[in-house]
This record gives C-alpha cells, sequence and structure tokens, in this order.
C-alpha cells in the first residue's frame, strides 16, 4: 500500500500523520492486539512505501500518547487500547444534560455581555436582543478534554454566579432557575477536526478528530434561552444511545 505523496491536501495531514492514524486504528480495532508485538519499521516501510523515518515519526506519536512501547532489541509492543480513555460521556437524554461529570475542573475563560449568539443550529423559536456569553474549559486530572462557548439570554444570566458555573452544566442552572420553563431543548453531534485554536485549548494534534455538540434550548414562550457550542476532544469522548426493540 502507498500514502498520498503530498499528505492530504485539504488538510495538510503528512505522511507520518496519517501513518499514525492507520496504525492507532489498527490497535483500536484489535488487529494489533495489547501485549502482542507490532510488523517492524522495516516491514512497515516495505507495507505502505515509506522511508523508515517516516514509519520512526508515526510511531513516536504512539509512543507519546502511551499506546505502544518500544524496547532495543525486543520490537515494539502494544500497551494499550485507545478505548481505554473513553470516559467522557455526551449525555443523550435530559438527565444526562444536567450532570456535570465528576472530578472535572472547570476554568471560566472568558465572559461577555449584551452579544448574540454567532450561529444557532436548530430552528424553531425567536432570538432575545440581547445573550450573555461565556467560555469554558473543562479538565480531568490535569487533561482538558472540553471546551464550550454558552449563550444565555440576559435576563436570566445576570442571575447566574461564577460558583454556578465552576460546578454545573449550564442547563442545569436553566432547568432550576425560578420562573423559566424550558418547553424544548435539541442537541446535535457532529464530527469536525482541530484547528490552531482548539490544537492549543485542548493540547490535542492539528487536525484530530473534534466532537462538536450543539445545543439549543427555548422557553415556553417560544425564546431562544440558550445556545451551545461544545468541542470535545475525540480521543476520550464516548456516546451511548440506548435503542429500543
Amino acid at each position: 500500500m502507498a500514502l498520498n505523496p503530498h499528505g492530504n491536501s485539504s488538510a495538510g495531514v503528512s505522511r507520518y500523520n496519517q501513518l499514525a492514524t492507520i496504525f492507532r486504528r489498527r490497535i483500536e480495532s484489535g488487529h494489533w492486539t495489547v501485549g502482542k508485538r507490532i510488523p517492524t519499521v522495516v516491514e512497515l516501510a516495505e507495507e505502505w512505501k515509506v522511508a523508515p523515518a517516516t514509519v520512526r515519526q508515526a510511531l513516536g506519536m504512539l509512543e507519546e500518547a502511551g499506546l505502544i512501547e518500544r524496547f532495543r532489541a525486543k520490537g515494539t509492543f502494544v500497551t494499550r487500547r485507545p478505548q481505554q480513555d473513553l470516559w467522557c460521556e455526551v449525555p443523550t437524554d435530559w438527565n444526562g444534560l444536567l450532570l456535570s461529570p465528576p472530578g472535572v475542573d472547570v476554568e471560566l475563560l472568558s465572559t461577555e455581555a449584551g452579544v448574540q449568539p454567532p450561529h444557532v443550529e436548530h430552528v424553531g423559536g425567536t432570538l432575545a436582543p440581547s445573550y450573555r456569553h461565556w467560555r469554558r474549559r473543562h479538565s480531568r486530572d490535569g487533561r482538558r478534554y472540553y471546551l464550550g462557548d454558552a449563550y444565555v439570554e440576559e435576563r436570566w444570566a445576570a442571575r447566574i454566579t461564577d460558583e454556578q458555573l465552576a460546578e454545573n452544566t449550564t442547563l442545569r442552572i436553566l432547568k432550576e432557575m425560578p420562573g423559566l420553563h424550558l418547553a424544548t431543548v435539541h442537541q446535535t453531534l457532529t464530527i469536525v477536526t482541530a484547528d490552531v485554536e482548539l490544537s492549543s485549548d485542548l493540547d490535542v494534534p492539528l487536525n484530530s478528530p473534534i466532537a462538536r455538540v450543539s445545543r439549543t434550548a427555548v422557553d415556553a414562550d417560544g425564546v431562544v434561552v440558550f445556545v451551545g457550542d461544545g468541542m470535545y476532544r475525540g480521543d476520550v469522548v464516548r456516546l451511548d444511545i440506548s435503542v429500543s426493540a
């Protein structure tokens, strides 16, 4: 097999990045199992028609991620599957949307009043004259995994404290807000790739997968009271959906 000699022209992905993605998938799928030795650098270079140095760069990325370990004279062995990192769940029901993940540190990065959401993913509901915007970043054990922007109608946002933002999801705060009734809540998940800004904010490689979750909440009067745009790093996120038979 051979790789695109110029990488992915639309995303600027290098050869070794392409290989690292392929090798990671082999570990994820169980093709390369934990505890087993993988093919040598020379064998992989011949398989993919690349220079051995390119293979070493790709394996270096997997080693930095803790997926493999290389031993002199013994070879390279798989030490862990990426699925073992899937500890961050994107909630798919109402109760889940109200829960704050345990053991999470929340940073309030910025706030801004008197703005409008730049985009509303879901139709239905009328935009209010003014919103307050805040950006939060979540980390677990020192590892950044979520970056979220929230836009809340100004009259309700004025009643929200920094302490609430550090301990609760925005939807939980609004759900428990006296006098506010959330009539509908919509959520959409799409897969995107990390640009330069997200790469820095979430400590992930450029062009790595990101789960983007858009949320919109409308009150009983048909006013959009909340617009959320959240970015989860793709190597730790899990989406569980129960399907009725």
